[in-house]
């Protein structure tokens, strides 16, 4: 998810890390755009191995490729560009990680939005293309896992969850084209007794299992990835905020205290329409995510809700989504609004949710809740392309970043080596922009995604 978690940066409000009360998040005052910003009050800032302490960009700077943003894509573009021998300078406005990479559910799932509309667009020449790339980024991420050291909970196991007949028949899909290209790692679908058993709840009418897909503490991994790539040259500066990109053969982007020049500009993460307006203006929009984690869970109590330790995921159109993290806490997210509002309260609006499904866990304390904003598509397709053949964009995950983010990292490092096949199977795929931007943009996607809200509710 980039540096797309960023939590109403639009809006520059400001989070004091330190502050878990919730309401906090309500009060907060506006803070200048200098002002820096830590992370958020999350599970995983409050447990992250790697803090991040890069310097404020200060002065002038030169690199072959100047990526702005350091999120997943950003940091993943950095590392894979580094290792084929690329300099690279990461320009990020916070800390490393600090949007959607650090705060997501942590869930690394397989595939990415808007697969079937490439793929009705270029003919089925690229379904197996589409299918090997929707796995790709899970292959990267245990490699650099593997290769760097990087601790991050990394852990396989994951379900789909369907609630009804008409969401089983999603599950139904997955599994006949799993079997179709013969998937090579386990996966299984399961009855509503088996999934039952499988989650200690009676709150799903079917379940798929697949052990390719799985989870893991993703700042850590972000981070991890940050470390990787200093250590191979790249240049990292937080708390720098871009405040002009100056195009040209040479395009220079600037910072308060400092610039890059570079021969190609990365605008990694889908709050840069504040530096390219006229191109990128309108394309994305903000959904509310949230996510609260319990207190360590007794070991009987996680063997009772989950004694697989999977990731679970709803294919409602609105989903709940949960997990155990590492140290035996119930992390459960989802109420996502397309409106722009924070709840008053992030537990009051999920713990009803939890107990929904399990019932057994009312009284158990929670210890974290936090959220931010996933950058939406309006057509639900990865948004790729150029801006004066030298400056690069990726934005717009539609919640599916921990994966996507990995493979884009890649398909861009490809483009600015040449080999353009992959990138322009997004580039090529026309967007739509909102009439009036950001000023009405997230309203008429409220409007929209209630028509979805209430088919999940059929």
């Amino acid at each position: 998810m980039g540096s797309e978690y960023h939590f109403l940066l639009r809006k520059k409000w400001y989070s004091d890390p330190a502050d878990t009360d919730p309401t906090y998040i309500r009060t907060a005052v506006m803070k200048p755009q200098h002002q820096r910003q830590e992370h958020t009050a999350s599970y995983y800032a409050a447990t992250a191995r790697d803090t991040t302490r890069y310097p404020v960009l200060q002065g002038a700077c030169t690199a072959d490729i100047c990526i702005v943003g350091a999120g997943f894509t950003g940091i993943a573009s950095a590392l894979t560009l580094a290792e084929r021998g690329y300099s690279v300078a990461v320009v990020e406005a916070n800390r490393v990680g600090w949007g959607a990479s650090g705060r997501n559910g942590g869930q690394l799932i397989g595939g990415f939005t808007g697969e079937q509309k490439i793929i009705k667009r270029f003919g089925q020449d690229v379904a197996r293309t589409i299918w090997d790339m929707r796995w790709r980024g899970h292959e990267i991420v245990h490699e650099r896992v593997q290769k760097y050291s990087i601790a991050c909970d990394l852990k396989s196991g994951y379900i789909d969850v369907a609630k009804n007949r008409r969401e089983t028949g999603y599950l139904e899909e997955d599994f006949a084209n799993l079997e179709k290209y013969c998937f090579p790692w386990d996966y299984r679908l399961l009855s509503k007794e088996e999934t039952q058993s499988t989650l200690g709840t009676g709150a799903y009418a079917a379940g798929l299992i697949n052990m390719r897909n799985g989870h893991l503490h993703p700042l850590d991994l972000c981070a991890g990835e940050a470390r990787a790539a200093h250590h191979l040259g790249v240049q990292i500066f937080e708390q720098s905020p871009v405040s002009n990109i100056v195009h040209g053969r040479k395009p220079r982007v600037e910072t308060a205290h400092g610039h890059v020049e570079a021969n190609t500009v990365l605008l990694a993460g889908h709050v840069f329409h504040r530096l390219e307006q006229q191109r990128l203006s309108g394309t994305t929009f903000q959904a509310g995510s949230f996510i609260m984690a319990t207190e360590p869970l007794p070991e009987a109590i996680r063997n009772e809700i989950n004694p697989q330790d999977l990731a679970v995921c709803e294919v409602s159109n609105i989903i709940d989504y949960y997990r155990l993290s590492a140290d035996g806490r119930l992390l459960y997210g989802g109420r996502t609004n397309y409106s722009g509002r924070v709840p008053a309260s992030i537990r009051a609006s999920l713990e009803p949710r939890m107990l929904k499904v399990y019932p057994g866990l009312k009284g158990v304390r929670i210890d974290y809740e936090w959220g931010g904003s996933i950058g939406i598509v309006i057509r639900r397709i990865p948004m790729v392309g150029r801006i004066d053949d030298n400056i690069y964009y990726v934005q717009g995950y539609s919640g599916h970043g921990v994966n996507t983010t990995h493979i884009m990292g890649e398909i861009v490092a490809d483009a600015i080596g040449g080999t353009m096949e992959r990138f322009d199977l997004f580039a090529k795929m026309p967007q739509i922009r909102i009439p009036g931007g950001n000023a009405f943009g997230n309203q008429i996607v409220a409007l929209g995604m209630l028509y979805y809200r209430l088919k999940d509710l059929l």
